[in-house]
Formats: structure tokens, C-alpha cells, sequence
């Protein structure tokens, strides 16, 4: 059974079975650290405590087009939630899938109705056009070429699949237009400053996005945070936000977060994580093993 979700659960739990439902023992993610939004599903799984299987696909390398991958998820997006026959491919909708697992994250000290207008409204900024605008072109256009000559090769070898694997090629194509768009990297920037300061005043008047324990909302936001220090730009984007920035400081410190994210990008890891990636591409690219 395959759902493309948005935030209506109680449809999902109406079609699934008492016993689909119960089976979260088969749980599993397809994703990278990488992934923005595969951080956010991993940080809601390790704050439940949740178990399951990991599947990485390093969207960098292309593995998100493998054939097997691709077939189950012609949008070849991560990350991809699978619980016995129930697959959500929303990330939204995977997290509220996670948070309806045993008892709510947070407890009943977290208001549920501002929670879920706190995750809607950071799932509404795409993180995409912010990232790369601060990523040298010429390491753009060494992974797009080389995605670019994957999805080429998967479309000759799998012909049922060309016309997915072409559409891949065309937000490509778009993604490289909006990045000349002054217009739309300027949207994106403004909407993450309207994020943050909004974000900033809701945490003078408690220690968590929705209360006073750590939520789904707080899971969906850290990775935000930490795409911003990734990217060098804490001082512009954090720092100048006093409580934001005491959030940010905390957030850190939890398991989760070392788990998920600090594991990989913390101070020199992030320097291993890239190279490691840019070395495997570069030889691909080098023997032209597409």
C-alpha cells in the first residue's frame, strides 16, 4: 500500500489494517546525512527511540537513480519511509507517521496545534536554492554533469523508465534556470530570515518551538540550523538572534543530534564527509562508471 501523504493520518490509519498499523518492528528509511529532510525523519526516530532499518543513498553520488530505488520512487527523492506495505514518500507526513508511534514526542506539556503550524510552515521552505547559492559553482556543475551522465546511462538501460529518468534531467535544468533567477534566491533568503525571526520570538517565550519539551516541530527545525553552519553562515543567520542562538547551543547537545548530524558535520567531519564523496565521484567520473 503506497501513500503519497500530506497531514491527513486519520485517512491513513482508516486504510491500513489494525495489524499494519502495529507492525513498526519492520520500519525502514531510505536516506543520506546529506539529505536536509532525511535529517529531519532521522532526528524524529532517534527522539522516539523508534528502531528500524537504514537504507543510505548518497543523492550526491547518484544513488538515488539506482534502478531498484528509482523503481519504487520515480521522483527519486529521500527520504523514503517504508512500514511493512505502508510507504510515505512526504516528509511531513513521515514525521507525523513517527510521532503517532506510542506517545507523542514532548509528552502533554506541548501544545499539538502549534506544533503542527510550526512544521508546516518549516516544510514550506525549500532548502535547495539557499545551499547551493553558497556552494562554488564549480562543485555544482562536477556532481550535476556527473548526475546528468547517470540518469542518461539508467534511461538506456531501463527504456520503461526513460521518460522518469528525463524528467529528473529537467528539474535539473530548472534548478540551474532558478539559480540565475536573482528574484527566486532572493525569495528563498526571505523566507529563511522571516523562519528565523519568527522562530527567534516564539523562543523568548519558551525553551522549544512548541512548549517546554523538544517536539516534532524542533525535529523538522535543527536541521536548518545546521545546514546554515554547514554552509559557514552562522554568524548572519544565528549569532545576530539571541534566543535562536541559545536554542541552537542546547539543540547541539543533544543525542540526537550527535547521532544524526553531529556525527557528520561537526567541525573537521564535515571536511571528510565532502571529500570522501568528492573522491568516489571524481574516480566514477575518471573510469566512467555511470
Amino acid at each position: 500500500m503506497t501513500f503519497k501523504l500530506g497531514a491527513n493520518l486519520a485517512e491513513l490509519f482508516h486504510n491500513l489494517s489494525g495489524d499494519a498499523v502495529k507492525r513498526y518492528t519492520e520500519m525502514q528509511l531510505y536516506h543520506h546525512p546529506f539529505s536536509l529532510d532525511s535529517q529531519k525523519v532521522r532526528l524524529a526516530l532517534e527522539e522516539k527511540g523508534v528502531d528500524y532499518s537504514s537504507h543510505r543513498l548518497n543523492p550526491l553520488k547518484a544513488r538515488n537513480l539506482d534502478l531498484d530505488f528509482f523503481r519504487m520512487n520515480p521522483s527519486g527523492k529521500i527520504p523514503v519511509f517504508k512500514n511493512a506495505e505502508l510507504v510515505i514518500f512526504d516528509t511531513l507526513s513521515i514525521i507525523q507517521y513517527i510521532d503517532s508511534v506510542n506517545a507523542p514526542l514532548g509528552g502533554d506539556v506541548v501544545d499539538r496545534e502549534k506544533m503542527l503550524e510550526w512544521m508546516k510552515k518549516i516544510d514550506e521552505w525549500n532548502p535547495k536554492l539557499f545551499t547551493l547559492m553558497h556552494v562554488p559553482k564549480k562543485y555544482i556543475l562536477f556532481f550535476t554533469r556527473f548526475k546528468r551522465r547517470v540518469a542518461v546511462t539508467r534511461m538506456a538501460e531501463s527504456p520503461d523508465l526513460a521518460r522518469k529518468y528525463h524528467s529528473k534531467l529537467r528539474d535539473a535544468y530548472a534548478t540551474e534556470d532558478q539559480l540565475k533567477d536573482q528574484d527566486a534566491l532572493n525569495q528563498s533568503k526571505e523566507l529563511l530570515i522571516n523562519l528565523l525571526d519568527d522562530a527567534d520570538n516564539q523562543l523568548a517565550e519558551s525553551p522549544y518551538l512548541s512548549g517546554e519539551e523538544f517536539s516534532m516541530a524542533d525535529a523538522m527545525f535543527v536541521p536548518i540550523l545546521a545546514r546554515i553552519e554547514v554552509l559557514n553562515k552562522g554568524d548572519e543567520y544565528i549569532s545576530s538572534r539571541t534566543h535562536l542562538s541559545d536554542y541552537w547551543n542546547r539543540v547541539k547537545k543533544r543525542p540526537s543530534y550527535r547521532a544524526v548530524i553531529g556525527k557528520y558535520f561537526s567541525g573537521w567531519r564535515k571536511f571528510r564527509t565532502l571529500y570522501s564523496t568528492y573522491s568516489v565521484v571524481w574516480i566514477r567520473n575518471l573510469f566512467r562508471r555511470y
